[in-house]
Parts: structure tokens; sequence; C-alpha cells
């Protein structure tokens, strides 16, 4: 069983969006699997085969995995993926789709982004990409409306792209560069085409070189799409 990441889903210039890489590698535990952690190992390379792996119960690496699978290029381990126990998922109170559209005007991405070619929210991206812009509303959250397109709605790893990147805005990214960890999440919905979702950011907590945020993404009815709590790590610029 294989797994490719194409060039458009890349977050950085040359590796896969966490939150993409993350939801493609979670739908391979199977449907109605619930909520997933999805810890990252190395930056997943862009238009490569990777190899998906069965692992049973036990212990890898620390992380208790149960029916899990994990991801492989060549020798190296770049991801892996197990269901999890939701003891700690936040759901991020959500604004009203005209205060996330206004947020977006105060994106700190349009002055400084040290992924601009980011499928979720790059500033140097078109119509191919989601052009999620999420600005500060108070301290610590950020909110912005993603405007779903036809090819994108539907798609499960969509919404864990967008339960991506508001997460490190709130971090802040732009001023100490993050890449994507770790990202519990769990999508008991699903979007429609055309559809204006709100998507919400929060920092919960930082420690040393790591920050911990949630996100949430509503529906244009209110409802929950998807929730997240991810761990972000701090990285030299000049690896951005």
């Amino acid at each position: 069983m294989t797994l490719l990441v194409p060039h458009r889903f890349r977050g950085p210039t040359t590796s896969g969006n966490g939150g993409y890489t993350a939801g493609v590698l979670a739908a391979r535990l199977g449907a109605d699997v619930g909520a997933v952690t999805v810890t990252l190992r190395l930056p997943p390379p862009l238009e490569t085969p990777m190899v998906v792996q069965p692992v049973g119960d036990g212990l890898h690496d620390g992380v208790t995995l149960r029916d899990g699978v994990t991801l492989h290029h060549g020798d190296d381990l770049v991801a892996e993926a197990t269901r999890a126990t939701v003891t700690d998922l936040v759901t991020v109170p959500p604004v009203g789709p005209e205060q996330a559209a206004e947020a977006s005007s105060t994106y700190a991405g349009l002055r400084r982004h040290p992924f601009p070619e980011c499928f979720v929210c790059g500033t140097a991206r078109g119509e191919d990409a989601m052009g999620l812009r999420p600005g500060r509303i108070d301290h610590g959250r950020t909110a912005c409306v993603w405007t779903v397109a036809p090819d994108l709605a539907g798609r499960a790893e969509l919404v864990w792209a967008a339960l991506d990147c508001p997460g490190g805005w709130a971090a802040p990214i732009e001023g100490r560069p993050m890449v994507l960890g770790r990202i519990t999440a769990e999508v008991p919905g699903t979007t429609r085409p055309g559809e204006r979702c709100v998507v919400m950011g929060q920092l919960l907590a930082t420690a040393g070189r790591k920050s911990f945020t949630a996100t949430t993404l509503y529906g244009e009815d209110g409802r929950v799409v998807g929730r997240a709590r991810s761990t972000w790590i701090a990285v030299p610029a000049t690896a951005a």
C-alpha cells in the first residue's frame, strides 16, 4: 500500500502540508475511525510513493499504537497514525462569518510568511489552493473563512488541512517559524461545494520549542465539521 503527496498539496516548498498528509494517512485506518493521532517524524516528500504499513498494538518510540499505520520513505519513518481516545480536544468557540472575514484583513502572513507556497494559507498561491487567511481576533485566537471549492468539498483530508494552519498562526508563526509535529483530529462532518465555513484557532500553551494549539472548523449552519489539537515545533528560519 502506497501514499503519494502531490505537489499541489505542499506546505513548505519541498514537502507536503502537514495537515493534508496527516488526513490522508488517517484515512488508511478506515472509515468511521473516530479521532486519530498522527505524528510527523520527517517532512513528507512530494510526488514520491511512500509505503504505508499496518502496526499492531504496542509501543513505538514512546507512542502507544492501536490499529495504527506507519508511513515510510525508504528506510526512513515519515509519519505514524493511530486511533486516539479523545480526552483533551478543545472546541474553539466560533465567531460569525463576517467577523471571521474581517479578521483575515489582519492576517500576519500578508506581511511575513515562512511558507508562502503553503496549500492552506500561502500568500503565493492561486485558485488551486485553499486560501485561508487566519487573522487574530484577540490574544491567542485566530479566525478566517474558507469558501469550499467544488473539488475540495466532502474530503476529510481537506478538513484536516483546514485544521492545521489556523493553529500555527495563533502561536504565532511569522516571527518564529514552526512545523506541525503532531495532530489529533476528529472529523464528524463533511463540507459542501461553495459552503462558507469558519475556521477558528487558539493557542493553548507554549513550552520551549513546542506550542500547543486547538482548531475547530464550523459549517455554514454552525455544525462542527472537525476539531483538532496540535503540537508545533519551532525550527530555525533557515530550515523554513
